[in-house]
């Protein structure tokens, strides 16, 4: 699979200078690019590795001189990392699934499968479930009973879905996703030492250990379009209503979607995010890797969380925030610069102490 500069720039929306006949196969890192090969130079500071590369082409920044890097053709985006969301898509190789449904799938005669569906090998497809079309199911994959998934679904090897689950149209299931999993609800028969706990914050009073007895998921979830769940992220079914996941949100991998969640639109998740139950958050909201979200709390529309951080309490709207417990982003740095001060304050302190205690036995 090979394209001309030209092409790649039309399908880049990009100017294109030079040779634009030059034939690309692939794309490469400056410094380990080959003739055919197209360098990644999309800011000036890479601009150097070009010279120890033999590309003779390269994407590189708006206004270039690629000339002078001794290039023969070049691509040039007014946003050079956006393009490379459309590169990327033109240049993928993809996985080397095969088309139709493999001897060794099992496909229960009452499931519907839309044109062109593809089913890898030892894949199951339950009773009721239906498939868009388009929509590649990888091998080892299994899809529960009624689930209803849209066109051009693309679900990689070994992920799962549980039973009456609906994803919408374009979702990418990455390896390992769990989806539909019972949710971590669990109650006692008389109230429990960790409600006491949590109504006074510490004092367990006079509450007994019990046994946990179990409340099953009698909701599922529900995901929107063009939705990607990453490599061994779990989401778990609602207690009543569904959990839910909005159109164009991001899940990295081992993120975790607690029970009766509700994520909007356009959301990014970064990897080991972790959300109690019963939280609601709102749209654009991006958590970085390793945030931790406290149930039953809400986190409004464009809120940014820096990595780590853990947030106990309800976010309001437009609010980037840090640390934990998490604050607003500039204190909680303002906080940390202080904390790294704080030893030299002690010794600054201790040698103050000594001077007055030594001029008051002089006295």
């Amino acid at each position: 699979m090979s394209y001309t500069l030209a092409e790649i720039a039309e399908a880049l929306g990009a100017d294109a200078a030079g040779d634009t006949s030059l034939t690309i196969a692939r794309a490469a890192e400056p410094q380990s690019a080959g003739p055919d090969d197209l360098a990644l130079a999309t800011n000036p500071k890479y601009a150097e590795a070009l010279g120890t590369g033999r590309a003779r082409a390269a994407m590189l920044w708006p206004d270039a001189d690629w000339q002078a890097l001794g290039l023969e053709g070049a691509i040039l985006p007014t946003r050079p990392r956006f393009a490379m969301s459309g590169l990327t898509r033109l240049l993928d190789p993809g996985q080397g699934f095969g088309t139709g449904i493999h001897p060794s799938a099992i496909v229960d005669p009452s499931a519907t499968l839309g044109e062109g569906v593809s089913v890898g090998p030892l894949a199951i497809i339950s009773a009721g479930a239906r498939i868009g079309a388009g929509s590649v199911i990888g091998p080892h994959c299994f899809v529960g009973a009624d689930v209803t998934m849209g066109e051009n679904a693309f679900m990689r090897e070994q992920a799962s879905i549980g039973a009456r689950v609906t994803i919408g149209r374009n979702c990418i299931i990455q390896p390992g996703a769990r989806i539909g999993g019972d949710g971590f609800s669990f109650v006692t028969a008389e109230p429990s030492t960790v409600e006491a706990a949590r109504k006074s914050l510490g004092d367990q009073g006079d509450a007994q250990a019990q046994p946990w007895i179990r409340i099953n998921s009698l909701g599922s979830v529900s995901i929107g379009d063009d939705v990607e769940i990453g490599m061994s992220a779990t989401i778990d079914c609602g207690t009543i209503r569904d959990t839910k996941i909005g159109n164009n949100t991001k899940l990295d991998n081992l993120v975790h979607i607690g029970h009766n969640v509700e994520v909007g639109d356009n959301c990014l998740l970064c990897g080991q995010v972790g959300i109690a139950g019963s939280v609601r958050i709102g749209t654009n909201v991006v958590l970085g890797g390793q945030v931790g979200v406290s149930d039953n709390i809400s986190i409004g529309d464009g809120v940014i969380a820096g990595g780590g951080t853990k947030i106990l309490s309800s976010v309001p709207a437009g609010r980037s925030i840090l640390g934990y417990p998490a604050t607003q982003m500039d204190k909680q740095i303002e906080t940390y610069k202080a904390l790294r001060r704080l030893p030299r304050l002690m010794r600054d302190l201790a040698e103050v102490r000594k001077a007055v205690f030594k001029s008051g036995k002089d006295d």
